[in-house]
C-alpha cells in the first residue's frame, strides 16, 4: 500500500489550462482555439495524455483526490465507463447511507478504453497541464471489456453484472432533420457525431447496428466515407460531446445510449430520441470487478454487492437502464 501511495501520490496542480487545443482534420474539426500554454506540465511522469476535443470534460473527475489517497482505509475509488455519469450522484449518496464507514469517494467517468490506457501508465493521466494519479478499487465497464481486463491483470475475481442498455439516435428536439432510423444516416447532408472506435466501446455496438439496418454499405457510409468528408465528427467522449454538438447545431444527430437521451430530456435540454427497433439494436450488459491492486478491497467488494441491491437497481431504472440479462452477455460493450 505504501508503494502505491508513494508512486507519485498527487502530481502537479499547476493548472495553467484545462485542455491543450487538439486539431484533427480526420475528425472534421475546424476553427480557431485560444493559444493556451502547451508543455507547461512539470510532472516527471505524465501517464496517459488525454485531451478531449472541443469540450470540457473536467466534470468527469469527481471528488477529493487528496482525501482518498491520505485515507485509503475509509475511501472508495472507481474507474467508470462515462455513460453512467448522471447516475452516480444518487448511487454514491445511497451507498454512503448504507455503508457510512466509507467517507471519501473519488471516481472518473471517461471511456473505458481511456481508463485502461491510464491504468497501463501507472494509474496516471494528464489533462492539459494537470497530471493526477489515483489507483482504483473497482473498474466498471461493459462485461466484455471486463473479461479483457481480467486477462491483462487489471481486474480480478468474478464480474458483477448490474444493468443493460439499448442504443438510440439522439437529435435536436422535434427532429427537424426528419430522421426515421439508422438508414437516414445515408443522407450525405446529415452531419453526425459518432463515438470513435479507438477508445469508445459503444462504437462496436453502433457498427453492428448499422450493419443490421443497412449492411456493410451503411457502416462504411458513416465510419469510412463520412469521416473522410468531414460530415461525421468522431468523439473522444461521446456522453459530453454529442449532446453539446447537437444543442450547438454543430452536428445534426448521433447514436448514444437510450439512458443518455432520457437524461438530456430530463434536465430540459432540447434533445429528442429516435428509437432503434429491436431487430436493429445491439444491447450492452454493464459489469464491475475488483481491481488487482485495490487499496481498499473491502470497500470495493461492498460496492459490488451494493450494485446488485434493489436500491441501486431502482436508481438505474429511473434513468432508463434495465436489469441485467445474462443471455445477452455476448453483446456487451
Amino acid at each position: 500500500m505504501l508503494k502505491k501511495m508513494n508512486w507519485r501520490i498527487f502530481t502537479a496542480f499547476f493548472l495553467l489550462t484545462a485542455f491543450t487545443p487538439l486539431l484533427s482534420s480526420a475528425s472534421g474539426i475546424r476553427g480557431t482555439y485560444p493559444p493556451w500554454c502547451q508543455n507547461g506540465d512539470p510532472a516527471v511522469h505524465q501517464g496517459y495524455l488525454f485531451n478531449a476535443q472541443t469540450v470540457d470534460n473536467n466534470p468527469d473527475y469527481h471528488g477529493n483526490i487528496t482525501a482518498v489517497i491520505l485515507h485509503p482505509e475509509s475511501s472508495l475509488v472507481l474507474y467508470i465507463g462515462g455513460n453512467i455519469f448522471f447516475v452516480m450522484p444518487r448511487l454514491i449518496k445511497a451507498f454512503r447511507k448504507k455503508y457510512p464507514v466509507i467517507k471519501h469517494v473519488f471516481y472518473i467517468t471517461i471511456p473505458p478504453g481511456i481508463l485502461i490506457r491510464m491504468w497501463k501508465r501507472h494509474d496516471t493521466i494528464t489533462l492539459g497541464n494537470l497530471t493526477l494519479q489515483v489507483s482504483p478499487d473497482v473498474f466498471m465497464a461493459g462485461a466484455k471489456k471486463l473479461r479483457y481486463t481480467n486477462r491483462i491483470g487489471m481486474t480480478v475475481g468474478p464480474i458483477t453484472s448490474y444493468a443493460t442498455n439499448d442504443l438510440e439516435i439522439m437529435t435536436y428536439k422535434g427532429d427537424p432533420y426528419h430522421i426515421t432510423g439508422l438508414k437516414s444516416f445515408e443522407n450525405p447532408r446529415l452531419t453526425l457525431s459518432m463515438p470513435n472506435p479507438a477508445w469508445e466501446g459503444i462504437a462496436r455496438q453502433i457498427k453492428a447496428s448499422l450493419v443490421k439496418a443497412g449492411g456493410k454499405k451503411l457502416e462504411e457510409a458513416v465510419y469510412r466515407d463520412g469521416v473522410k468528408t468531414g460530415r461525421v465528427f468522431l468523439t473522444h467522449i461521446h456522453h459530453r460531446q454529442t449532446p453539446m454538438r447537437i444543442i450547438g447545431k454543430k452536428s445534426d444527430a448521433g447514436v448514444t445510449w437510450y439512458s443518455e437521451v432520457k437524461f438530456q430530456e430530463m434536465i430540459g435540454n432540447p434533445i429528442t430520441g429516435i428509437q432503434i427497433p429491436n431487430h436493429e439494436n445491439t444491447k450492452a450488459l454493464y459489469g464491475a470487478a475488483l481491481t488487482k491492486d485495490a487499496l481498499n478491497p473491502m470497500a470495493g467488494r461492498e460496492w459490488l454487492r451494493f450494485l446488485k441491491t434493489k436500491i441501486a437497481l431502482k436508481i438505474f431504472e429511473h434513468y432508463g437502464f434495465k436489469p441485467p440479462t445474462h443471455s445477452r452477455e455476448g453483446q456487451t460493450k
